[in-house]
């Protein structure tokens, strides 16, 4: 078992530091709303840190889920950043969904103080953190990975390292770029399927079993036929994340039509109110009057 810290106890941290927990790992979490914290110690044990650096002090392995670029440096590099806390050899392994720049910025930032940085963001969602069964993909040294990787597993089912830093991050917009994409067929072929007066949920039952089946068809079909859209990654988180997704592919030169069109349709969703509807809420798009 490890000592290990955790920063962020958002929808998503708060369950996989409980894992963590659970597991028998020694466990101090951080996070900047101190009620959410303290709800963790209810529920888990552990101790609780004042800072990120006060939280990192004699931490094997610090675990890190925020929210965007800017957070992430200032949970690190910042005056009272992880990174001033960790000791040599001590292992930063980040879940937040940022940017592959900011990913090898930090990673070169651990490197000269003598620790690790694993950019490592993660697939499946609330529940996915709530069951311990997330996907996670990584970039960064190899050493470092296969030290953290058993850890990692107490909130996991899949763990790979893909290649160098800022890899794991480049991952996630493959992602993120495949979700769009099927999210909009599904919403498109379910508003078509009304439109055409057929049953949508015999419709999708049967299509299911087919090669049009996927993990939003299986698991978000009938809540976007009833209209109900509170069960998911929020419209807002992934605007941000698709913005992350664009910028990479205007320095990398790939070509991501597709892409672009669902961004503007998502924030057509949240000009309707919907950003903190989850994705499949494309289809109220295609519904209203």
């Amino acid at each position: 078992m490890s000592r290990v810290a955790f920063i962020g106890l958002g929808v998503m941290g708060f369950p996989m530091a409980g894992h963590l927990a659970g597991a028998g790992h020694d466990v101090t979490v951080f996070n900047r709303t101190a009620v959410k914290a303290e709800a963790w110690m209810k529920a888990h044990g552990g101790a609780s840190a004042a800072t990120p650096k006060a939280a990192a002090n004699g931490a094997e392995i610090i675990f890190a889920c925020v929210g965007n670029d800017d957070d992430l440096r200032e949970v690190t590099v910042g005056p009272d950043g992880a990174f001033h806390g960790m000791g040599a050899g001590a292992i930063f392994v980040d879940h937040t969904t940022a940017s592959a720049a900011v990913a090898r910025e930090l990673h070169a930032a651990a490197a000269a103080r003598g620790i690790a940085f694993i950019d490592a963001p993660v697939s499946g969602g609330q529940a996915g953190a709530e069951n311990g069964v997330l996907t996670v993909m990584a970039g960064g040294d190899a050493a470092a990975f296969e030290k953290a990787a058993p850890v990692i597993a107490a909130y996991s089912r899949m763990a790979k390292l893909l290649g160098p830093s800022g890899a794991g991050q480049l991952t996630k917009m493959v992602n993120q770029i495949c979700i769009a994409g099927l999210v909009e067929g599904l919403a498109e072929g379910l508003h078509f399927a009304k439109q055409a007066g057929l049953d949508a949920e015999a419709v999708i039952e049967t299509i299911s079993k087919g090669a049009a089946q996927s993990w939003q068809m299986e698991n978000r079909y009938k809540t976007m036929i009833e209209g109900r859209f509170d069960f998911g990654f929020a419209v807002d988180w992934m605007r941000k994340d698709l913005s992350i997704c664009l910028d990479e592919a205007r320095r990398n030169g790939a070509q991501l039509p597709v892409t672009a069109l669902v961004d503007q349709f998502y924030s057509e969703v949240q000009s309707m109110g919907g950003n903190r509807w989850d994705t499949s809420s494309l289809i109220a798009r295609l519904e209203k009057s």
